[in-house]
């Protein structure tokens, strides 16, 4: 089959690699019709690359049909339609029961004292095969796999609950929003404007989204969305207080994580990091690591007294330094975490179900692509050029023999209807 490969920093290549075989009688085999690009692949794709090897298939949004599924598997059968959620996770454990899959403790991975083993996620979350690929194993598939109609609907309308969907509830739900409150989504990616969006669904009074990005910011605007450009604005807190309550916002949802813009310093530590040898990059990182912290500092300026700051960006940093005398003196309250993503689905499935489209997931993908313009798609979305702001890819899709990389990105710039 093939599938998109991590080959070193910064360099993601399409290779044809062995098709998945079943290992356990709870797993299930995917033919996979549609999977996407996330921010947090950006992540493998540069920062923690020092917890990859040449070869892993990278990828944890897909969704497809099903091939074959082994003895023990009873809610799945070959032909059913379904999206795979990120998180592998048994759905018995103590943890999956308390709606905490992300910590499940069947597929915790322990080797490196960290959560729920996820897709094409690194050794960090136990180097399972991603879905950037024609076909995926799925482990333990009658708690994982999620069927969805066969209603001749575009994969579009159910493939963000694979992550973004659930990631960008439970980071609206963290921050506490209900009728009536003011939140400010701090970044406009993908998690960031399902944020903006799934906040306003539930009633916020006030959702203000603030990113650099002309493109983003206009998507935002394009659902109703009042939004502000961080490049305009020098005292970000004054700002927002006059244009909430003059106090701030009741929550701040940060959906930049790691890579925030500001910090030139540790940008540059991160670049270094990446090209040490894996012995010396790992502990640095895993002990001594650091973040930009730009976006998770202007939460705790913006946010209210007694506010909620929800934390859906990803985070790696062991030696963050934390401003901790604001964050006691103005009582906050900060809620953080990978999404527990079976936990969202029966809010989530009937808003997504929902003929009207209310969440607008079908105006969310900017680029629908094949397989073989992975590479191209990782380097403009972490570029943030041409207007790349999700990326879908086809794994059966054959790009034209004349289009270049910047043709197809021309093609495909448009939303996926």
């Amino acid at each position: 089959m093939r599938a998109v490969t991590w080959q070193g920093n910064e360099k993601m290549s399409v290779e044809t690699v062995p098709d998945p075989s079943l290992r356990a009688p709870t797993d299930a085999i995917i033919r996979v019709t549609s999977t996407a690009i996330c921010g947090s692949d950006l992540h493998l794709y540069s920062v923690l690359g020092t917890f990859m090897e040449r070869g892993d298939i990278v990828g944890h949004e897909a969704m497809g049909i099903v091939e074959e599924v082994g003895s023990g598997v009873r809610k799945l059968k070959r032909g059913d339609r379904v999206v795979i959620p990120f998180v592998v996770a048994c759905g018995e454990c103590w943890m999956c029961r308390r709606g905490l899959q992300s910590q499940c403790e069947t597929t915790q991975v322990h080797a490196h004292d960290t959560g729920a083993t996820l897709f094409g996620y690194s050794k960090l979350y136990g180097q399972l095969a991603g879905g950037q690929a024609q076909y995926l194993r799925v482990p333990l598939a009658d708690a994982g796999a999620i069927v969805v109609p066969d209603d001749g609907r575009p994969d579009e309308r159910y493939l963000f609950m694979s992550d973004v969907l659930p990631t960008a509830w439970q980071a609206v739900d963290y921050a506490g929003v209900e009728a009536g409150s003011t939140v400010v989504v701090l970044g406009l990616g993908p998690i960031g404007q399902m944020s903006a969006r799934i906040a306003k669904y539930r009633g916020a009074r006030t959702v203000l989204a603030i990113d650099l990005v002309p493109e983003r910011l206009a998507l935002a605007e394009r659902h109703g969305i009042e939004t502000l450009n961080r490049a305009d604005v020098a005292d970000l807190a004054d700002v927002v207080r006059d244009r909430i309550d003059g106090r701030g916002p009741d929550a701040v949802i940060d959906a930049v994580g790691m890579e925030a813009h500001g910090n030139p310093i540790v940008g540059a530590v991160h670049k270094v990091t990446s090209w040490l040898p894996d012995a010396v990059a790992e502990p640095m990182l895993l002990k001594a690591g650091v973040d930009r912290l730009r976006a998770l500092h202007d939460a705790i300026g913006i946010v209210r007294r007694g506010g909620t700051i929800s934390i859906s960006g990803v985070y790696g940093g062991m030696a963050d330094p934390m401003p901790m005398l604001q964050i006691f003196d103005k009582q906050l309250t900060i809620r953080a975490g990978q999404a527990n993503v079976h936990r969202w689905i029966s809010d989530i499935h009937p808003v997504v179900a929902d003929p009207g489209d209310p969440l607008g997931v079908l105006d969310l993908a900017s680029h629908r692509l094949s397989l073989d313009d992975a590479p191209m798609a990782y380097e403009k979305f972490q570029k943030k050029q041409d207007g790349f702001i999700k990326v879908v890819l086809d794994p059966w899709q054959a790009p034209p023999a004349s289009s270049g990389a910047s043709e197809r990105a021309a093609e495909f710039a448009r939303p996926v209807q």
